[in-house]
């Protein structure tokens, strides 16, 4: 946590809530007005803190609306790389303001797997990760959000990931539906609030679903 991560949710908060003041907010950095509502708001001002204050420009601001607990908008905002992706239910998901797409047809041995880091998965959840690398082609750590706009630009085509809360994930469902991916939790259940920490995202459903069949396997 920085002063520059409240002063951005701070800001984003009074926004929304002169706007909408009707609506929940729920904030990575304590932001927590009505989070039960039937529209909510979920902030994460500055994800991949780490990374920016290393400089690394690989952090952005997640953006997600709920609707009755389901997340029905999403934005990732790069602002160091002027990358924007836009995900709307129901909609094509935007990239800088042009409609994009996953990848698919990607076998599991050819894909690309993105991790946030091998420090957020506990000892429990460490089969998993062993056994995606060792089934996909490729392997990235540590782009935290950009990972998943990338996934649904076609650029990457699996995210991996745990330990998370709700502001870390929330965004990147419709952004991931809206490109033609596929997005669930280790169990294969779509992702709400309530949610548990474990996400698991692919370029399509087939690659999805051959994913968690590793998954499932590596977890006994």
């Amino acid at each position: 946590m920085t002063a520059l991560d409240r002063e951005i949710e701070a800001a984003l908060a009074n926004r929304i809530a002169d706007r909408f003041p009707d609506h929940g907010i729920l904030g990575e950095e304590g932001a927590a007005v009505s989070p039960g509502a039937e529209w909510t708001w979920v902030l994460d001002p500055v994800d991949g803190t780490a990374a920016w204050v290393a400089g690394v420009r690989v952090h952005g601001t997640l953006i997600a609306l709920l609707h009755r607990g389901v997340p029905v908008l999403g934005v990732i905002d790069m602002h160091r790389t002027a990358d924007r992706w836009i995900g709307v239910q129901g909609a094509v998901t935007t990239h800088n303001g042009s409609p994009c797409r996953s990848a698919t047809g990607r076998m599991l041995a050819q894909a690309v797997l993105t991790v946030s880091s091998p420090d957020v998965f506990g000892p429990a959840d460490l089969p998993a990760p062993a056994a995606m690398r060792a089934a996909t082609g490729w392997r990235i750590w540590g782009a935290s959000c950009l990972a998943c706009g990338r996934l649904a630009s076609g650029g990457t085509d699996l995210a991996l990931d745990a330990g998370l809360e709700i502001w870390d994930w929330a965004p990147f469902s419709p952004i991931i539906e809206g490109a033609g991916g596929r997005i669930t939790d280790w169990e294969g259940r779509p992702l709400r609030m309530g949610s548990g920490s474990r996400v698991l995202a692919a370029g399509d459903g087939a690659l999805h679903a051959s994913a968690l069949r590793i998954i499932e396997a590596a977890r006994g």
